[in-house]
């Protein structure tokens, strides 16, 4: 089965049968249930949604079943048409729109897509709002306007300016100090709608050279476009070959954001919230947040800054509503994700980057040199296969009464700190899985720590 309905949105591979992949019924089905939700949220208004999609080959057809499933329903749309997810989640609030949707995989494959909801705020909807959607679902509870009452559809083409003007307001993006750097930059869209933004606003923010490389929208992405380091090879070699100052990636939906080096090595997806909360810190003292699963480098940066860090469940909405709650002013997730409320409560690479480039350039240091200059972390992902009867949460129950003289995290699984290292146990909620995330000093140490934690749980089942 590839398609995947939960109370984060419905994703899955285009075509197929209906409830196994991600056909025209279940889009229009889905939609019209988040419609329908809306629309009992704001009785006795118009409602308005912002739409916008990612460019892979099957984001025009799944954007004319949702705008023509919202019509019938009586919804507005504004379809900002190729976008980002950060630039439609900045949309919402500027539109005075009631909701958004996001078009987009994120980093699966070109096959997949996804919907990807939004409330008033241009947030990511609630866990219990998207309970409710799937309950609206199971009820088929829906009411089609009349012909007198479908909604209108307008298009917007100008919201990656809008985005980008609303970066520059930022006081903690310096364009002179990028642009005396006089930066030589590589960027790798993976042929999506970054390719469209990103070099405009690199240019913007006075980079003296940028290097396209995928930045063409045709969503055939050229490589797996989780921006991973094993997927960056080519983006790696144009780096050393071009003499770059450092090259930049993106998901396809432009919410992750990830560097490589001068010498073509990976900076490394974790320390790019590291680098970008290291600046902002520097500017202004606050807290910071990020999930379970981050390097503990956030935790030492913001520390050293005499400030105060926070660690959520994994997941978007969990970093977001605990950054609401401590007043953070910089949080994300390990993936490359950074959230800065100053600008939206969203994932956001195009904030990510002006706020990383103006640290760079005031550093005055190579990629690698600023890199080393933060404490050394290597994340393990590991997971282990339980048989349906075994009991995960006894498991974790006995792990954490073994270790229980060591600091410990039970919010989303069951976190350790061992000292400088830690592990993360997190169980599935589909199946019989145990994912083990570990972190230490040194790769070896990393897999060591999570093969040991394998191997307690296996002696207890």
């Amino acid at each position: 089965m590839t398609l995947i309905k939960s109370i984060s949105g419905i994703r899955g591979t285009i075509g197929g049968k209906p409830n196994n992949n991600l056909t025209p019924i279940d889009i229009v089905e889905s939609t019209a249930a988040y419609g329908s939700w809306l629309i009992s949220n704001f009785k006795n208004e118009k409602v308005k949604v912002v739409i916008g999609r990612d460019a892979r080959i099957s984001g025009q057809m799944v954007e004319n079943l949702c705008i023509g499933t919202l019509q019938s329903l009586g919804i507005d749309v504004v379809n900002l048409g190729l976008s980002t997810t950060p630039t439609v989640e900045i949309a919402v609030p500027m539109e005075k729109a009631h909701g958004g949707i996001i078009l987009t995989a994120s980093h699966n494959p070109k096959e997949w897509n996804a919907l990807k909801l939004l409330n008033n705020k241009g947030e990511f909807i609630s866990a219990e709002d998207g309970q409710l959607l799937l309950d609206i679902i199971k009820g088929n509870d829906f009411n089609f306007c009349n012909v007198d009452n479908i909604g209108r559809v307008s298009e917007d083409q100008t919201y990656f300016t809008k985005h980008i003007e609303e970066i520059l307001k930022i006081n903690k993006v310096d364009i002179t100090a990028i642009k005396n750097a006089n930066l030589r930059v590589v960027v790798d869209a993976v042929n999506s709608t970054g390719g469209m933004v990103l070099p405009q606003l690199l240019k913007i923010l006075g980079c003296a050279e940028v290097i396209e490389l995928y930045c063409n929208p045709t969503g055939e992405f050229p490589h797996n476009p989780e921006p991973l380091p094993e997927h960056l090879t080519e983006l790696s070699k144009t780096v050393i070959q071009t003499k770059a100052h450092l090259g930049i990636v993106v998901d396809p939906d432009v919410d992750r954001l990830a560097f490589v080096c001068e010498d073509g090595s990976m900076f490394g997806e974790e320390y790019t919230l590291v680098a970008v909360a290291d600046h902002v810190l520097k500017k202004e003292k606050g807290n910071t947040v990020s999930n379970l699963s981050s390097t503990r480098a956030l935790r030492d940066v913001t520390e050293s800054h005499g400030c105060k860090y926070n660690a959520s469940a994994v997941g978007e909405v969990n970093v977001v509503k605990l950054m609401k709650e401590t007043n953070a002013i910089i949080g994300g997730e390990g993936n490359g994700g950074i959230i800065f409320p100053e600008l939206h409560y969203g994932r956001d690479a195009l904030i990510g980057i002006a706020l990383f480039l103006t640290h760079f350039a005031n550093e005055n240091k190579t990629m690698s040199e600023l890199k080393n200059s933060y404490p050394n972390y290597t994340i393990s992902k590991n997971k282990i296969q339980l048989t349906p009867d075994i009991d995960t949460d006894k498991i974790l129950n006995t792990l954490a009464s073994k270790y229980k003289d060591h600091p410990q995290i039970n919010v989303d699984g069951l976190k350790i700190e061992l000292g400088n290292e830690w592990v993360h146990l997190r169980k599935s909620n589909t199946e019989p899985i145990i994912r083990i995330y570990s972190e230490s000093s040194s790769k070896s140490k990393a897999h060591e720590l999570g093969n040991r934690f394998i191997d307690e749980i296996n002696a207890l089942t």
